[in-house]
């Protein structure tokens, strides 16, 4: 196991009703500019229930942040919170509005030129004005992270950054807030937790027993609640195991001291951002791709992932492995979302496409063993189709 340093400051404020306090956990002299998406929210309640929450209390909104939140619109959210003079951020929503409510409160106080230089170019972001949440959407967890994904509409780029200082202060998972979620949403959030468990597991051997079992209790309770939640989305003991399985799939904790690849999100990213899939469509096509194009790679926890996770424990080493990329697009399968971009009626020239956007950004050294280029994205997407 690697040296780390484990640091999560986000404070969560867990169950039903929990909504209401919100009002302890935001200073009383704060301007809060209240960040939505589409609406939702002022349909299922949660908008007014957070209004209620913050009597007397300077409160202004911004909505329209979208499922994949572009550059474009989140800087007229900065623009009316420079010129307004809003000094604390509550998004409300899944994870699309934290990411972008993420980069709105780094692009406030910016002064190094053009915010995109904060994803494009890593500029460095000296401060932030502080952000609650209120969580709609489990899947991403940005809740209680320090990543944030920003699409610009005008480069058809996606790109992350991430920075400590765009910690939620504190984050609300109310279960009942998710009751109204549409099916195809509360699949994507499964797919995603999913994803993002793999990313920190399905690597090399580390001498991290304890994480791998982190990793797998979470992978083993998405594989048990997630077609419930999905088949009675008002089960509340469902939906909150479903909930705290997400955050902790990326709140930094299964992640400490162990490798990590990420190489599935770097490609969704370009897929989403050429094709506009949701982000978790990609993740269930392209990951089962990543487990066959890097089996070699990856042989040994993969089939640690085979016995541990699906029970596989006969046949040969590749018949192990087959079958436990089998079960996995079974899975994602099973809650309706495909595993194939053929399904998608995306063809084989989406292999030179993704491999000359890795030549165009020098990505050269992705994955866990730094050795994944566009050649190698291009091989993997082989296996996509």
């Amino acid at each position: 196991m690697q040296n780390f340093t484990f640091h999560n400051p986000t404070k969560i404020v867990f169950g039903k009703g929990q909504i209401a306090a919100i009002a302890q956990e935001i200073p009383a002299d704060a301007r809060v500019l209240v960040t939505y998406g589409a609406g939702s929210i002022k349909r299922n309640g949660v908008y007014g229930a957070v209004m209620a929450a913050l009597p007397g209390r300077a409160v202004g909104a911004f909505g329209g942040i979208e499922p994949n939140p572009k550059y474009e619109t989140l800087m007229r959210a900065v623009e009316k919170i420079r010129a307004e003079g809003w000094d604390y951020l509550l998004a409300v929503g899944g994870g699309s509005v934290l990411d972008g409510t993420k980069f709105i409160a780094a692009a406030v106080p910016f002064t190094g030129g053009d915010p995109w230089d904060i994803v494009a170019k890593g500029a460095e972001v000296k401060s932030a004005v502080p952000i609650g949440a209120v969580l709609t959407l489990p899947a991403t967890g940005s809740e209680s992270n320090a990543f944030a994904v920003i699409s610009r509409e005008s480069c058809g780029d996606k790109l992350a950054f991430s920075t400590p200082l765009v910690f939620p202060k504190f984050a609300v998972l109310d279960p009942e807030a998710t009751f109204s979620l549409p099916p195809r949403q509360v699949a994507n959030g499964v797919v995603d937790a999913f994803a993002h468990t793999l990313e920190q597991y399905l690597t090399f051997p580390a001498a991290a027993p304890l994480q791998d079992r982190f990793a797998e209790g979470i992978l083993l309770t998405l594989i048990e609640v997630g077609p419930g939640t999905l088949a009675d989305p008002t089960d509340y003991e469902a939906r909150a195991a479903f909930m705290w399985t997400a955050t902790l799939a990326l709140n930094g904790l299964i992640g400490c001291g162990v490798p990590q690849d990420w190489v599935t999100h770097m490609i969704g990213h370009e897929i989403t951002a050429m094709h506009g899939l949701d982000h978790a469509q990609t993740l269930a096509v392209v990951f089962p791709a990543v487990m066959d194009a890097r089996r070699g790679p990856k042989r040994d926890k993969l089939l640690q992932y085979g016995e541990r996770v699906w029970g596989i424990r006969s046949g040969s080493e590749d018949e192990r492995i087959d079958a436990a990329i089998a079960r996995t697009r079974e899975f994602f399968s099973s809650l309706g979302v495909k595993t194939r971009f053929s399904e998608y009626g995306i063809g084989a020239d989406v292999r030179e496409k993704v491999a000359e956007r890795f030549e165009k950004r020098g990505w050269r050294k992705l994955g866990e063993r730094g050795d994944v280029g566009p050649k190698e994205a291009s091989e993997i997407l082989a296996y996509s189709l």
